[in-house]
């Protein structure tokens, strides 16, 4: 198991910088967590995001790969269905070849109808067509169907999906599930029985809610306009092009949440390394992850929250993660 970082490149107009500076910079924010151990670097895919959600997670991957040497290289997620499936195979092969064998691929439907219809797709067949290009991808790199192939034999792939019927076909297809879930984790193992697959392959990981500071009361009020930005996009996004009605915006003042009597995550958890590493260890305890996920910055929040945040998630955290699972190394921990 390993801890890395997410980047989703946001660069609101509140605190907008220049484009080629926001992306330089991100990229030695990749380099950082590179050196200091973080086990993997993600990128993720959005389009007509007004703050510039990054729209090509591979593009970015790739010149992410070229300047790291151990970090995992990944995509949580990238959308498919919004792409040739051979274009997929070649592009991800490429960084993987960069990479030196470092790419995990992580694949979605997504949810919103204007980026269907920009690339002219068929949001309502998302779900069926996501299963088929996963397997379409897998062909072309099988059956050389794309040159030059991966370096990887297999790829790690990964089904950004939701509910029992995404668990169930992840479990289908067998790949890994990009979602850490008591409750769909028997879904995910029904799925890898009836696809033929051996159980006993399950891998499940997930991009946790979470930033890491040494004071999270004092991050809390320079964080929030930053997520209450985040949501609203989200919240907004997700019912564009439908004739369901927008919810309410939220503010900074609603920030923190309070927490949930079942012990679920918040929007968003503002954490030291100890407290973050208790909670964790009893989320995913018994389960077989691989790979645990933070937000590197939550939309353009302040560089030293960020420098912080990337220290505590790939120096500190590991160490106390390993130490409340009661495993030697955390690459140890929890069947990774």
């Amino acid at each position: 198991m390993d801890v890395g970082l997410l980047f989703d490149l946001r660069n609101p107009r509140q605190w907008h910088r220049p484009w080629a500076d926001h992306y330089a910079r991100s990229l030695e924010y990749c380099e950082e967590a590179d050196l200091r151990g973080a086990g993997g670097v993600w990128f993720t895919e959005h389009h007509l995001f007004d703050d510039g959600y990054l729209p090509q997670p591979l593009t970015f991957a790739a010149a992410a790969a070229a300047r790291t040497r151990h970090v995992r290289i990944g995509t949580s997620v990238l959308l498919p269905n919004l792409h040739h499936p051979a274009r997929i195979a070649e592009d991800a092969a490429v960084v993987d070849l960069i990479s030196g064998g470092r790419l995990e691929l992580g694949l979605g439907a997504g949810y919103r109808v204007p980026e269907y219809e920009l690339y002219g797709a068929d949001f309502k067949r998302r779900i069926d067509q996501v299963g088929d290009n996963v397997r379409e991808i897998r062909r072309l790199w099988d059956e050389g169907g794309v040159t030059p192939g991966p370096l990887q034999s297999p790829v790690p792939v990964w089904g950004g999906f939701y509910g029992p019927r995404g668990a169930r076909l992840a479990g289908r297809l067998g790949i890994g599930l990009l979602h850490i879930s008591q409750a769909m984790y028997g879904h995910y193992r029904a799925g890898l029985t009836e696809g033929g697959h051996d159980p006993a392959t399950a891998r499940v990981s997930d991009l946790l809610p979470v930033i890491l500071a040494d004071d999270p009361e004092a991050a809390w009020p320079r964080v929030a306009p930053h997520l209450a930005h985040q949501m609203n996009s989200y919240q907004q996004g997700s019912v564009e092009g439908t004739d369901q009605p927008r919810p309410p915006l939220l503010d900074a003042d609603d920030f923190p949440q309070p927490p949930a009597a079942d012990g679920s995550w918040s929007l968003l958890e503002i954490l030291t390394p100890e407290d973050a590493a208790t909670r964790i260890a009893e989320r995913i305890r018994g389960l077989p992850v691989r790979h645990l996920i933070f937000w590197a910055s939550v939309a353009g929040m302040p560089d030293d929250l960020v420098v912080r945040n990337i220290e505590l998630i790939s120096e500190r955290l590991p160490v106390l993660l390993a130490e409340r699972l009661g495993t030697s190394l955390a690459g140890a921990a929890a069947g990774g």
